[in-house]
């Protein structure tokens, strides 16, 4: 099967609030696969009910081609899970951690080795609560990828790091994907699912709103990219309405600003250079996949949540 997630018309209500409304989708194997959108669009409950946690009011889903509800069993032994609300008891070990983790599966990865690959070696007789947020996050990774599965979801992995720990945390996430596991990543920073993901699903509401490749949802949704500079006072900016990447002028309290899409940087800096203007300030701003959703939900992420 290519299919490593298949979600077909999914619907769970909450007293009669739906949290996810027909929602249908698929995953293929080998990718890494984004579900996208502000906290309570329905990211979490959807992984919930692919993992079998929780029963759909009404859909199909198939993981690895296994029914999450009948197989949940066999599929467990299958995928890795670290949810948004993991937690640890706060005295358990790292060493402690992996051996119970690794008690759970028929066939485990001897955990001492992968301690070693994921850079914790070195705290592995660490208490969880001595751990660094990144640390912490390196371990949960480690205990979802213990029975060395085909499919491994994470939901919300980066939230609470520090810039850095979330650097490292993208080039843990590629590298499970090198090894040949495909990646369900739930996420609602859009610059982590445009820096990482194939493939991204948007949700807002329970329903899905895009999905696509980042690159052909900037390309198809978002609005211009845009050129900033301060000009001098007796700089035509009429002039940069003949470039051909240039849509649209601005000018405000001496800024100029140059919307347009393909090389626009370039070519706006070209033509500055003929007409001898070099400004200190020349800024580019391309458009993201954040400008995407504030296209098509009306507002950005953060100010949806």
């Amino acid at each position: 099967m290519d299919s490593a997630l298949h979600i077909d018309h999914l619907t769970k209500s909450y007293g009669g609030t739906p949290a996810v409304d027909g929602l249908s989708l698929d995953v293929k194997r080998g990718e890494i696969f984004g579900l996208i959108g502000p906290n309570g669009a329905g990211k979490t409950t959807t992984v919930e009910c692919a993992v079998g946690l929780r029963a759909p009011d009404v859909g199909t889903i198939r993981m690895l081609g296994l029914d999450p509800q009948a197989q949940g069993r066999r599929l467990r032994q299958r995928i890795g899970v670290q949810l948004q609300d993991a937690a640890l008891p706060a005295r358990l070990t790292v060493r402690e951690a992996a051996a119970l983790f690794a008690a759970l599966y028929d066939n485990p990865a001897d955990p001492e080795r992968l301690l070693a690959t994921w850079g914790l070696a070195d705290q592995r007789d660490t208490a969880f609560a001595d751990l660094s947020g990144g640390q912490q996050q390196r371990l949960f990774i480690t205990l979802a990828l213990i029975n060395t599965p085909d499919l491994v979801v994470l939901d919300e992995i980066s939230t609470g790091l520090d810039p850095e720990a979330r650097r490292a945390t993208r080039d843990l996430i590629r590298s499970i994907r090198e090894r040949g596991t495909s990646v369900v990543l739930v996420t609602h920073f859009m610059d982590e699912a445009e820096a990482l993901c194939d493939r991204v699903a948007m949700l807002v509401d329970g329903r899905l709103i895009a999905l696509d490749t980042p690159a052909r949802l900037i390309e198809t949704h978002a609005p211009a990219a845009r050129v900033q500079f301060t000009a001098p006072p007796d700089f035509e900016a009429g002039t940069l309405d003949a470039l051909e990447a240039v849509t649209r002028i601005e000018r405000s309290n001496g800024r100029i600003t140059a919307y347009g899409r393909g090389p626009l940087l370039a070519r706006v800096a070209q033509h500055l250079d003929a007409h001898g203007v070099t400004p200190p300030d020349l800024t580019h701003r391309p458009p993201t996949l954040d400008d995407v959703f504030s296209a098509l939900a009306g507002s950005g992420p953060d100010d949806a949540a």
